[in-house]
C-alpha cells in the first residue's frame, strides 16, 4: 500500500482509475468534476495535496475536448492547491493521430496538447502506445509510454487460437508493432498493404507474406472506424487463413465500428481498457476486454517511489 500519494480521476473512465487505485493499494482521492448549467467544467479537489504526489487519470477519449478541459482543470486545481508534483495519467492520448504536418494549412494538434499539458502545470506524463513515438518529443517534462503487447500476449491463451498462428500489421506503418507481437508468440509475420483514399478511408490493395491454413492476428494500436481492420481480416481470409482474430490497445470505436466488426470475419477482437467500451461494443460478443490497470499500477508505483520505468517498456 502507498499511503502517501493522492490519485484522482476525471469522468472520462473511472472504472479503470478504480482498478488503479485497487492495484496500489491506495483508495481514490475525493474530487467532484462536474459541469456548470452553461457547460462550463466545475472541479473541486476535496482533499489536501499540499505537497503531495499526485496522479490525474484521465484518457482524452470521446468527447475529447470535453475530457481535455476537465484534465486541464484538475492540473490547475491541484496546482493552485500547492501539490508537490503532478503526474498525468492518460491512457489514451487525444489527438495524437495529428502529429506533423500532413498538408499546407493544417495544425500539429498532438504538440498543441502536450503545450497545454505543460503549461496547465503537469510535471510528468504517463501514457499508453502513442500513436507515433515521436510524440514524447512535444514534451520539455518527462514522458512514459508504456506499450501493452507484453501484456495483451500473456492474457491470450483460452480467448483467441495462438497455435500455427501469423502475426499481420493491417499497414506499412504497424509493422514495428506485430514483430514484436511476432516475436513473443513465436510467429511468422504477415503484411496487408493498405492505401488510404481519404480520411477513415481504407482500401487493401494486396497480401505480403504467407497466411494459408494459418490462425491469423492482426495488431494494431487503435481502432477507430474499424474501416483498416475489417478490410484487412477480409484480405487474410481470402488469402486463404484458416481463422482472423485482432489485438488492439485503444478501442475508439467511432461510427459505424462495431457494425463492422461484427458483419466481418472477425473471431474476437481483444483490446484493452483504456478506453471504456459503449453498451453496444461489450454487447456485440465479438469484443473482449484486457484491463491495463496492472501496468499503470506498477508505473505509478515506480515513479513515486523514483524507480526505473524502463522494464515496463518490454
Amino acid at each position: 500500500m502507498i499511503s502517501d500519494i493522492k490519485l484522482f480521476s476525471g469522468n472520462a473512465n473511472e472504472p479503470l482509475a478504480l482498478l488503479i487505485a485497487e492495484a496500489l493499494g491506495s483508495p481514490m482521492g475525493q474530487a467532484s468534476v462536474s459541469e456548470f448549467s452553461d457547460g462550463e467544467v466545475n472541479v473541486d479537489i476535496r482533499e489536501n495535496v499540499r505537497g503531495r504526489d499526485v496522479f490525474l487519470i484521465q484518457p482524452t477519449c470521446a468527447p475529447t475536448n470535453n475530457h481535455l478541459m476537465e484534465l486541464l482543470i484538475m492540473v490547475d486545481a491541484c496546482k493552485r492547491a500547492s501539490a508537490g508534483r503532478i503526474t498525468a495519467v492518460i491512457p489514451y492520448y487525444g489527438y495524437a493521430r495529428q502529429d506533423r504536418k500532413a498538408a499546407p494549412r493544417v495544425p500539429i494538434t498532438a504538440k498543441l496538447v502536450a503545450d497545454l499539458l505543460t503549461v496547465a502545470g503537469v510535471d510528468r506524463v504517463l501514457t499508453m502506445e502513442l500513436h507515433a513515438g515521436q510524440i514524447q518529443g512535444f514534451f520539455n517534462i518527462p514522458v512514459d509510454n508504456l506499450f501493452s503487447s507484453s501484456h495483451l500476449c500473456e492474457n491470450l491463451t483460452g480467448v483467441i487460437p495462438c497455435d500455427n498462428a501469423v502475426i499481420v500489421s493491417p499497414d506499412a506503418g504497424g509493422v514495428e508493432r506485430a514483430r514484436a507481437v511476432a516475436k513473443r508468440l513465436r510467429a511468422g509475420l504477415a503484411i496487408v498493404d493498405k492505401r488510404r483514399s481519404g480520411p477513415n478511408v481504407a482500401e487493401v490493395m494486396h497480401l505480403i507474406g504467407d497466411v494459408e491454413g494459418k490462425n491469423a492476428i492482426l495488431v494494431d494500436d487503435m481502432i477507430d472506424t474499424a474501416g483498416t481492420l475489417t478490410k484487412a481480416a477480409q484480405a487474410v481470409i481470402d488469402g486463404g487463413a484458416k481463422s482472423v482474430s485482432a489485438i488492439a490497445t485503444h478501442a475508439v470505436l467511432s461510427g459505424p465500428a462495431v457494425e463492422r466488426i461484427v458483419q466481418s470475419p472477425l473471431q474476437t477482437v481483444v483490446v484493452t481498457d483504456t478506453i471504456p467500451l459503449s453498451e453496444s461494443a461489450a454487447a456485440s460478443g465479438k469484443l473482449h476486454v484486457v484491463s491495463v490497470a496492472p501496468l499503470f499500477a506498477e508505473a505509478i508505483r515506480a515513479i513515486h517511489h523514483h524507480d526505473s520505468v524502463s522494464r515496463l517498456f518490454d
